[in-house]
């Protein structure tokens, strides 16, 4: 018999030590003394590429809204300072800028095609299963990332994995063999899944208004602004021969079928008016901006809204000119929103603010469920390990996800990774969907499978310290210099 501890010697977990573009719906932190913009000058530099105070905050937002996962939202500024999660992030950053400069020695760089290749493939830019350019930009948006930011960011990490792909780690079959015995340990398990929906939540104003209270930081309005604005309506004229003609003549290589062949004349009419229609309303616009600025466009009709993110009847473009407005040059050229234009003032930016309870108690009403149910859930695990019978399976591995079919697949996985790393015979994991598994290991054995698989943890611990060892020798190459304090 192989002793418990033999058996349960805990797996190696290799972390990815670059930092790459954060998700985008992973949500922003920021901390008071560092708040730079993107446009703020350099916090370090490493080499030749210089780090700003705008990725440093997404860095260390991405880094929050990881650990927050971890610690089931059971995570806050104060556990961030004890964690020293600034300074973990300017450290991925200055190690992500090593291997940029080490790129740049190799004249390394990146294709549109390529950029274009790896956005296409983010699945949270898809609608119906294909990429979709609004979507794409709507997201960026509502993350306060500007299109030419996050392919900036995109860029580097494609650069990154291109400079480490011609530094290939291989393993031996001897090493593949090191795995054997760890990877075919079986155990024989009784198990019981504790299901959220078990739990019953009182959701009355008595509970759920302390809980607003106590958070209510994290329930900002949007930002929006007030606005002025004039409409140039689209203007329709009839235009001569002569005029279709010339125009015709002057830019025909930019009239084309579907095919890309230039169309005739007649075929190209209607085209042709709508793009002098287009000319002759811009034309009209423009006059009217400028008399407005001046203070000249008496009888023009000026109106009113205020807008937001999620209320914009403009459109993502016109919004994002409108957001980089300010109180000192208010004033936007004219916009062509569908086929007509508008001009915009900005009169006002009003700033999140916490919601009032009313306001925010649907979206406080979803998380004090959630988090009541995970505590209700812990208790009854407590209460009910040591003592509870379910259901008995065969000798599984760390693989046998399928097997366990009171799980679906992601919490099967998620349930035998953390089971093959425990050294407790009888007990219970919290899973990442709040479901709690309790678990009583009634036998181990074994079994005698041979481990030929590249991709296994020894792949990933080769690569971590070949990783640890590049990182140390490209620092005496590079000079690293950090340009504020406390970190």
């Amino acid at each position: 018999m192989i002793t418990w501890m033999q058996r349960h010697k805990k797996y190696l977990i290799i972390t990815i030590w670059i930092s790459t573009i954060a998700f985008v719906g992973a949500g922003f932190v920021g901390w008071g003394q560092y708040g730079y913009g993107d446009k703020a000058g350099a916090v370090a530099k490493v080499g030749s590429i210089e780090i700003t105070g705008g990725e440093l905050q997404k860095s260390y937002s991405n880094l929050y809204a990881q650990y927050s996962q971890m610690f089931q939202g059971e995570f806050d500024e104060e556990k961030a300072k004890s964690f020293g999660l600034k300074a973990q992030a300017l450290r991925q950053l200055t190690q992500q800028a090593l291997v940029l400069n080490l790129a740049a020695s190799y004249d390394l760089q990146v294709s549109d095609a390529e950029l274009l290749n790896e956005i296409k493939a983010q699945d949270y830019f898809h609608k119906d299963g294909v990429f979709d350019k609004e979507l794409y930009k709507e997201i960026l948006l509502k993350n306060n990332l500007s299109i030419k930011e996050y392919e900036a960011g995109i860029k580097k990490d494609i650069l990154v994995k291109k400079t480490l792909k011609l530094l290939p780690i291989e393993v031996k079959d001897s090493e593949l063999k090191i795995l054997d015995t760890a990877t075919n340990i079986a155990d024989k398990i009784n198990y019981k899944v504790l299901d959220t929906n078990i739990i019953n939540i009182d959701t009355s104003d008595e509970f759920l208004k302390p809980f607003w209270e106590s958070k209510k930081n994290d329930f900002m309005t949007e930002i929006s602004y007030d606005l002025k604005f004039i409409k140039q309506a689209k203007i329709s004229k009839e235009y001569s021969d002569a005029i279709l003609n010339e125009y015709y003549n002057e830019n025909k290589s930019n009239l084309k079928d579907s095919d890309g062949k230039i169309l005739p004349l007649d075929a190209a009419k209607d085209k042709i008016k709508a793009e002098l229609d287009a000319k002759e309303t811009k034309k009209e616009a423009l006059k009217t901006y400028v008399a407005y600025k001046k203070g000249e466009a008496a009888g023009v009709d000026i109106q009113t809204l205020t807008i937001s993110p999620t209320k914009n009847p403009f459109g993502i473009d016109a919004f994002e000119v409108i957001s980089k407005l300010t109180t000192a040059s208010p004033f936007s050229k004219p916009i062509m929103v569908g086929e007509d234009y508008f001009t915009f003032e900005l009169v006002k930016v009003n700033q999140p603010k916490a919601k009032s309870y009313e306001d925010a108690k649907n979206d406080i009403l979803y998380l004090y469920v959630g988090e009541q149910k995970k505590i209700k859930l812990l208790e009854l695990a407590k209460n009910s390990f040591s003592t509870f019978n379910g259901t008995t399976t065969d000798f599984i591995t760390g693989n046998d996800y399928n097997k366990l079919t009171d799980l679906n697949a992601k919490e099967a996985k998620e349930f035998l990774s953390m089971l093959f790393t425990t050294q407790n015979r009888r007990g219970f994991i919290t899973l990442e969907s709040g479901n709690v598994v309790m678990y009583n290991i009634l036998e181990q054995k074994l079994l005698t499978n041979t481990n030929t698989d590249q991709n296994n943890p020894i792949v990933r611990l080769k690569s971590a310290m070949f990783s640890e060892g590049l990182i140390k020798n490209l620092q005496s190459k590079y000079k690293t210099e950090i340009f504020i304090q406390g970190l």
